[in-house]
């Protein structure tokens, strides 16, 4: 065998591992050392390192992020509750809540994914479905229409149970879902707010610590159990680039912080946003019919596709007519631009006038098409024909009026 022969497969190997680091989640074990561990990249789906990731284990408080879930799909924000009596054992969390004192929906979801507090999970399950038993119904039952398999809810507080189980799997999912509901992804990203129960103002703090200490990290939700240890649902973005990790069974607080900014450390520099369309940049025009000019389109709004470092993204324009007749308003949709990554469409956003356009006046409509100027030089040519015609007979008709004598003198 040539020198070139081990040299060419050296490099075969590598660019193998290169593509096979891109393509497939990080070798379990290798990064961090929770029991259960995973992190996503939300906007490609991609599981971007999993260890144990399907592996069934107790939530702890995590399971509120359901709980949230329930609440802020089931009632209004401003939907006051009475307080309920929640006979809490000392090391519960709680935010002190009051028996009998009203509060609303949304400062009990502040006190429930911030303080972690349980009777602001009892009293969301007895003021959204009437009783512990059937609000947890409505947990497991939306757990289903999540597709989130191997998740199993015995009550709104996340107290272990032979029957409350999930993985980092589903709970990356059940994040997510938070995320995507405007008012529990801006909850979760604070470091504390302030609530009203009856006449009192009380002040809850995020037990995820990481989000007052750590900029780009944005939530989600913590849990602790003796029986679950330690538990951290993490959300950061960096760059627009976002992520979800999940760390289960950690040994303290330290170490599930820590291993979650190692999995997101792990995760940013693997992926990139692109911007793809600026909001008000103008990329195309579209002749108006009749008229002789044209009007000019941009995107609505900003679109950003996340992509693997490396990894194509394309763009294309579809929609545009040939042409466009006014009037049409400023901010019309004639098309869009469209990305896809990986074959299947990542975002679009609709390409919208930029400008007015006034109706064709009546003599761009009669001159403004060939078939329309032909019509009119049709006619232009009739109406000279007709006019040497009558000039011709009148001549012809003088010609012949017989002269008039004149009488003598």
């Amino acid at each position: 065998m040539t020198a070139r022969g081990p040299l060419a497969a050296s490099f075969l190997a590598l660019a193998l591992a290169a593509l096979f680091a891109f393509s497939a989640p990080a070798s379990a074990g290798s990064l961090v050392s929770a029991p259960s561990a995973i992190l996503v990249q939300p906007d490609t789906g991609d599981v971007v390192y999993a260890r144990n990731a399907y592996q069934r284990r107790p939530m702890a408080s995590t399971a509120k992020m359901m709980t949230a879930l329930v609440a802020v799909e089931n009632a209004s924000l401003n939907r006051r509750f009475r307080v309920v009596n929640y006979p809490a054992q000392p090391a519960e969390s709680l935010a002190g809540l009051r028996p009998g004192e009203q509060i609303t929906n949304a400062d009990l979801l502040k006190a429930l994914m911030l303080a972690s507090a349980n009777d602001a999970a009892a009293t969301l399950a007895v003021g959204v479905a009437g009783s512990n038993a059937r609000f947890v119904r409505l947990m497991n039952r939306r757990a289903k229409k999540a597709g989130l398999r191997s998740t199993r809810f015995s009550n709104p507080v996340g107290l272990d149970g032979p029957r409350a189980y999930s993985t980092a799997r589903d709970l990356a999912s059940l994040g997510q879902l938070v995320r995507e509901d405007p008012y529990l992804r801006k909850i979760v990203d604070r470091p504390k707010a302030t609530i009203r129960s009856g006449s009192r103002s009380i002040t809850v703090l995020n037990r995820d610590i990481l989000v007052a200490q750590v900029p780009w990290i944005n939530g989600i939700k913590t849990g602790h159990t003796q029986k679950a240890g330690y538990l951290l649902v993490g959300s950061g973005e960096r760059n627009g680039v976002p992520l979800v990790s999940v760390v289960m069974g950690t040994g303290s607080e330290a170490a599930r912080n820590s291993q979650t900014l190692t999995l997101m450390r792990y995760g940013f520099p693997r992926y990139r946003a692109v911007t793809v369309a600026r909001k008000g940049q103008v990329v195309a025009s579209v002749p108006i019919a009749l008229q002789g000019s044209s009007v000019p389109v941009a995107p609505r709004s900003t679109l950003r596709v996340v992509a693997r470092k490396g990894e194509k993204v394309t763009v294309v324009r579809r929609g545009l007519p040939a042409e466009a007749s006014g009037p049409i308003a400023r901010g019309t949709r004639l098309g869009e631009i469209v990305a896809t990554r990986r074959g299947r469409v990542a975002g679009r956003v609709a390409l919208v006038t930029t400008e007015p356009v006034a109706a064709a006046t009546l003599w761009q409509r009669f001159t403004g098409t060939p078939a329309a100027m032909a019509g009119a030089a049709a006619v232009v040519l009739l109406l000279a024909v007709a006019a040497t015609l009558l000039a011709s007979r009148r001549r012809r008709a003088r010609r012949r009026r017989p002269a008039r004598r004149r009488s003598p003198a």
